[in-house]
């Protein structure tokens, strides 16, 4: 008997998501479950997350901050980042069909591969403009900014501030990350 190939693995599409039960994520049409919940430093530095975003995009119209929701990408590929900012509006309220302008992914042991790699490629491939790695161990936020298809490191943020630039709003939008930890 031959060792496991991936492509010996089932594979679903959104049909078959929408009938699941508990959370997960389809990508390229391998199930990845979602469990076990987070941990409470997780959903609390994911709180703060949002709440820094919902300040900073109080004045912009086209713009809002998310909780994980749905971003179906294709038949084959749902996810659900911890938090983002779309800069469109939803045109149902079951998904969002359009990449966010920003993504946070907040690691931890069962999803940190899957955030640094397979995430990262899928999101820098989808035009995602900004994707934030947060580390809750180590304090730590690697911000990336897509720049000609491909993500650059923008820099390492504990409690510095950063500038994103997003084209729906009128002026940059300045996180604060020291107030996320």
């Amino acid at each position: 008997m031959g060792a496991l190939r991936v492509e010996d693995l089932p594979t679903y599409t959104y049909e078959d998501y929408k009938e699941w039960e508990g959370d997960w994520e389809l990508i390229y049409g391998l199930a990845y479950a979602m469990a076990p919940a987070p941990m409470i430093r997780h959903q609390a530095i994911s709180n703060n997350i949002a709440w820094e975003l919902k300040n900073i995009l109080s004045d912009c119209k086209r713009c809002q901050a998310l909780l994980p929701v749905d971003w179906k990408i294709a038949e084959d590929t749902v996810v659900q980042p911890d938090n983002s900012v779309i800069c469109f509006k939803p045109t149902n309220d079951a998904y969002i069909s359009k990449a966010p302008a920003i993504i946070f992914e907040i690691l931890s042991k069962a999803t940190a591969k899957k955030d640094q790699t397979i995430k990262y490629d899928l999101y820098e491939r989808e035009g995602v403009r900004y994707y934030i790695i947060v580390n809750p161990d180590d304090k730590v936020a690697k911000v990336y900014e897509l720049k000609d298809g491909r993500y650059a490191k923008l820099c390492d943020a504990t409690d510095e501030t950063v500038e994103f630039k997003l084209d729906a709003c009128k002026d940059t939008l300045s996180f604060d990350f020291s107030k996320i930890w």
